[in-house]
């Protein structure tokens, strides 16, 4: 009996010994590739923190810069403003109201960038950002006039301001089915 239990207690102080060294050599890869980081951080002067916040402002920075892209290529799609919704009054417009959380909104977005031309010249889709932290208080007015309650939704205005079609959802073909 007394070997049973001497043979058991070995193999428990085993096992935990293992264990141990396993937990050890762990933590010290986890600490040298923190230890990377950090160095790669130090030699910007900046945090790792702070070396991800740069990180997310680039990608945050190349989307605006896509967003402009955009509208400077063509005049069919573009960011709203008041001044852009007002200048293309005397065209067909369409309001796509949108988030940029939205799993569906973004292949729409990407689907209306990439055909670009096949947008009609006398139409202009407007992008409305609907519901981000950092959508103003002109954009939640638009979906309010238009009784918008969720992303993804298109709303066709004529030059006075008046709806003249509604759908929620699609792409490039789902949207010149849609335009009158």
């Amino acid at each position: 009996m007394k070997k049973n239990m001497m043979l058991v207690i070995g193999v428990l102080v085993v096992i935990l010994v293992g264990v141990f060294f396993v937990f050890m050599n762990s933590s010290k890869s986890q600490n040298a590739s923190m230890m990377d980081k950090e160095d790669s951080a130090s030699e910007k002067n900046e945090s790792p923190e702070q070396e991800m916040m740069e990180k997310e402002k680039g990608e945050s920075m190349m989307d605006k810069e896509d967003d402009k892209m955009m509208e400077s290529e063509s005049g069919r799609y573009v960011e709203y403003s008041k001044v852009t919704l007002n200048s293309v009054a005397k065209d067909r417009r369409v309001l796509f109201f949108y988030a940029s959380w939205c799993p569906t909104c973004k292949p729409t977005d990407t689907s209306l960038k990439a055909n670009l031309d096949k947008i009609p010249e006398d139409l202009t889709v407007i992008r409305v950002n609907y519901n981000d932290p950092d959508t103003d208080e002109e954009e939640k007015d638009l979906a309010k006039k238009y009784g918008i309650t969720y992303q993804h939704t298109f709303v066709q205005i004529d030059s006075a301001g008046g709806e003249v079609a509604k759908w929620n959802g699609g792409k490039i073909d789902e949207l010149l089915a849609n335009i009158k």
